[in-house]
């Protein structure tokens, strides 16, 4: 099988037609474009995340971090503790772990989320470091995203711009092949993206702002979030491409290394869809915060497409990411 997330219609298939068990007391069970399962804890929401970082080596406790709260924040609900699972293999030095945990405590630091435990394992039975997160977070019951209002008309929008992570990962951990064929200002750009990675502040504003939807970007990149967004959502949607947000930093280095970076993993920015009117305020909003917010298409009542110079095509389901095409 190929590297990455196992492709949607095989965990379709295989994973989530095999979870036969449902109780009354989950709010929001699993499925594909859920980022978080929400557990009825009377007045609040427990929200509960799990992801790993198997792709990058640079900056793993931050992103490790980062990349759980994302999904927490798409849910609109707030982070507060995070349990971390290391397996390390038998390489690792004591170096090797305490620049992670650095790195770690303070990406906690800086969202306002305790690290309350998890394990630290050397084994080999991994060939480089794996971590995994589990974010907790709470979010009361009224708040929850309501996706079942989503109706044909409504705003497709995403936050900041394409690519984020997958930019910052290649710039840093390929830095010596990039030199020469990608500018050293395009370089430091990307590797200065580990300052975007957070999308918790937009998730929270759109929580609270009239968000029907929110899905953190991560694996797929911006086409694999649309097809999972329209898929989860059971609707149609359309963008438009000239409207995605991409520095010219991750189109350079998309092209020197040969991949689409609108199939690369974006953790950092995040759809979002709204109402017009709510939409707008948002935007507002986001903008007195520092915060870029584009509107790149509609929610429709069928077929997930594309529209790039007055040529439409179909969206297909998210492949691996092409970000292991070259780490």
């Amino acid at each position: 099988m190929e590297i990455g997330k196992i492709p949607n219609e095989l965990l379709e298939e295989i994973v989530i037609r095999n979870l036969h068990n449902k109780r009354e007391d989950v709010l929001v069970h699993a499925g594909i474009g859920k980022d978080c399962a929400v557990i009825d804890f009377g007045e609040y929401g427990c929200v509960l995340s799990s992801d790993p970082i198997t792709g990058a080596s640079n900056n793993i406790g931050s992103l490790a971090i980062h990349i759980s709260c994302n999904d927490i924040a798409a849910s609109g609900a707030e982070p507060i503790g995070v349990m971390m699972t290391m397996l390390l293999p038998p390489s690792t030095t004591e170096a090797d772990i305490e620049n992670i945990m650095e790195d770690a405590g303070k990406a906690s630091k800086e969202l306002n989320v305790e690290i309350v435990g998890g394990h630290t394992e050397i084994t080999d039975a991994v060939n480089k470091i794996v971590l995994i997160t589990t974010v907790v977070g709470k979010q009361k019951k009224s708040e929850v995203l309501k996706n079942s209002e989503i109706v044909p008309g409504d705003l497709v929008a995403m936050t900041k711009y394409a690519g984020i992570e997958g930019t910052a990962i290649i710039a840093s951990d390929l830095e010596s092949k990039l030199a020469g064929v990608v500018s050293k200002e395009h370089i430091e750009e990307g590797k200065a993206m580990t300052k975007d990675l957070s999308v918790l502040k937009e998730g929270l504003l759109g929580g609270r702002m009239g968000a029907k939807y929110m899905h953190d970007i991560t694996e797929g990149g911006i086409l694999g979030a649309i097809w999972e967004t329209a898929v989860s959502n059971d609707v149609g949607v359309r963008i438009f491409e000239e409207r995605i947000p991409i520095k010219d930093s991750t189109k350079a280095i998309a092209k020197a290394v040969n991949i689409d970076p609108l199939r690369l993993i974006s953790s950092g920015s995040m759809i979002v869809v709204m109402e017009k009117g709510d939409m707008e305020r948002y935007e507002e909003k986001l903008q007195s915060e520092g915060i870029e917010l584009s509107v790149i298409g509609e929610v429709v009542d069928s077929r997930i497409t594309i529209e790039s110079d007055g040529v439409e095509r179909e969206i297909e389901s998210p492949k691996s990411d092409e970000i292991y095409k070259v780490i």
